[in-house]
């Protein structure tokens, strides 16, 4: 078994890692740290817990984290920039749930996340975290930047068309949807209750933080630079992303099989069969991405429907896989878990 240590585990994406964790076979959870919780029972805050984690929150300056073989950051962006060069060089891996390494345009990530970086030179040593991509990398890694999750449903959804050359990359659309939980575990108006039941809305239309990601890991697999419009929306549900992608064909291809042949051998990426819409629920709480591709009216532009559970495949799930790929275990150990329904 590996000891594990998680730094921020009050949100959203802390306990969906703490649920996978608590029945993961290889994993040890020896600390979970939160200031502001210290010495509270986990299972206190989280009842869905009782019986499976029984540790309590520790004060990160208390806790022992550099005795850990791995450490998982589910922070706010710029908490594990600070931290990780101290655990590293303790020899302790880390994975991380933010952006803070995920892009490697060190003036591009300051950009988007208006501060300074704090520990540039990791950027470039950080394996980005998508399996299904970068798999070999990972597996020789000692930190990974877990990738986003509207970037993995919208890098998912192209990584084929783009890997064949048949699409035109200088004018792809994501048009995507997510829960509030996207949003974190916070009290913000737009995701109170009250304002975000019964409506949908589009936002950061003019810019979003994950666009440059999602443009730099699909401009590594075609070689060049791709143009990407990206709209994200929030809807009135908890969890889940759908993203509609348009791309305009450029060479003609058996589209459907080039998707099964790309991913027949990927564990987490499911490709449905001709005619078939994936949707939200059909992945709810599980590390799936389903994909369809569609025609319509046999017209010069593909729709690939992308669906994952933005708490599980688009974070926690995705960086328990990449867990599983750091320390030589089966790929899916602890990630076998059916969607719920309804």
């Amino acid at each position: 078994m590996i000891k594990i240590g998680i730094v921020g585990g009050t949100g959203y994406t802390g306990v969906e890692l703490l649920r996978i964790l608590a029945r993961h076979p290889e994993a040890d959870l020896v600390a979970v740290t939160s200031r502001a919780e210290s010495g509270m029972p986990v299972a206190d805050m989280f009842p869905s817990l009782r019986g499976r984690v029984s540790i309590a929150f520790s004060d990160p300056a208390k806790s022992s984290l550099d005795q850990c073989d791995l450490v998982f950051f589910a922070t706010p962006n710029g908490v594990a920039m600070g931290q990780t060069g101290a655990l590293l060089g303790a020899g302790v891996k880390v994975i991380d749930l933010s952006a803070d390494f995920r892009i490697k345009d060190i003036a591009e990530w300051e950009k988007w996340y208006k501060q300074k970086h704090a520990a540039p030179e990791l950027v470039a040593q950080a394996a980005y975290g998508l399996p299904e991509v970068h798999r070999d990398r990972i597996k020789m890694a000692k930190l990974v930047a877990n990738p986003g999750c509207y970037p993995t449903a919208v890098q998912l959804g192209f990584l084929p068309l783009v890997e064949a050359g048949v699409i035109d990359v200088g004018h792809l659309i994501a048009d995507a949807k997510s829960g509030v939980s996207g949003a974190g575990r916070k009290a913000e108006t737009n995701i109170l209750f009250s304002e975000a039941s019964d409506n949908f809305a589009a936002y950061g239309v003019a810019g979003h933080r994950h666009w440059p990601e999602i443009r730099q890991g699909l401009a590594g697999v075609a070689g060049k630079a791709v143009g990407l419009t990206f709209v994200p929306h929030l809807t009135p549900m908890i969890r889940g992303i759908h993203a509609t992608l348009y791309a305009r064909i450029t060479r003609e291809a058996d589209f459907q099989k080039l998707y099964e042949d790309r991913y027949r051998n990927e564990p987490f990426v499911d490709v449905l069969p001709p005619g078939r819409h994936p949707d939200t629920r059909s992945v709810r709480a599980s590390n799936l991405c389903r994909l369809a591709v569609h025609r319509p009216q046999g017209g010069d532009t593909l729709v690939v429907l992308s669906v994952i559970d933005n708490l599980t495949k688009g974070a926690a799930g995705q960086a328990v896989h990449n867990m599983n790929l750091m320390f030589g275990f089966p790929e899916t150990l602890g990630l076998d878990d059916l969607p719920i329904v309804p």
